[in-house]
């Protein structure tokens, strides 16, 4: 009798990990792409005016206030960089301060930093307006004011909803017990609209204010 010793060997199956990639921020990125076009609109609408009055142009972009206008660029430009503390500190998992050194706080004091130099943004904004108004530059006064208050309004009112966005992540840390990765993701997405806000600005204010 023969005796037939089989081996048997255990295979240790293991299914692939497949890394998708988030789609919140896939769905933010794509939407910010059809923000491109839109504002891209809106630069080729004034490009297209100013072609056509370029004496009017020359002599309205002179009345501007272009120290203020620098000086509330600043602002918001430097804004983009306390958001990303705050995401530094949200990728860390961190909501809170350990402490009152700017090293030790955490996503919620960013944030709440960014939210205080976006809006000192927004009320500069408003008072240029008031400002040029009284000068005679409305959005009915002729070509230039509607491509202006055009241009700079929408952007304006993308700014503001950066704002909303702020206080509603910000007031989503307080509502959950633990924070973890979904609300760590929600600054994220939050801070690429604040940077693309911020980038689209920068191109304005070369336009608007020193291509003049």
């Amino acid at each position: 009798m023969v005796c037939v010793t089989s081996t048997s060997i255990t295979y240790q199956a293991s299914a692939p990990v497949i890394k998708r990639p988030n789609t919140v921020a896939v769905g933010t990125i794509v939407w910010l792409g059809s923000e491109v076009m839109f504002f891209a609109g809106l630069f080729a609408i004034y490009f297209t005016l100013r072609s056509m009055a370029p004496e009017l142009w020359e002599f309205e972009a002179g009345r501007l206030n272009f120290p203020f206008s620098l000086t509330n660029t600043i602002i918001l430009v430097l804004s983009s960089f306390t958001c990303q503390f705050g995401v530094f500190a949200a990728e860390r998992l961190q909501p809170y301060a350990t402490g009152w050194k700017p090293t030790q706080w955490g996503m919620v004091e960013w944030f709440f930093l960014t939210y205080a130099m976006g809006a000192i943004f927004v009320a500069g904004q408003i008072w240029e307006y008031a400002s040029l108004v009284s000068e005679g530059i409305a959005i009915d006064s002729n070509s230039y004011g509607s491509a202006f208050y055009l241009t700079t309004g929408f952007h304006g009112l993308h700014v503001t909803g950066g704002l909303i966005a702020f206080l509603l992540v910000i007031g989503r840390v307080f509502a959950v017990k633990n924070f973890g990765h979904r609300e760590a993701t929600s600054a994220i997405v939050v801070s690429y609209y604040w940077h693309f806000v911020d980038v689209v600005w920068i191109g304005l204010f070369l336009v608007i204010y020193v291509l003049r």
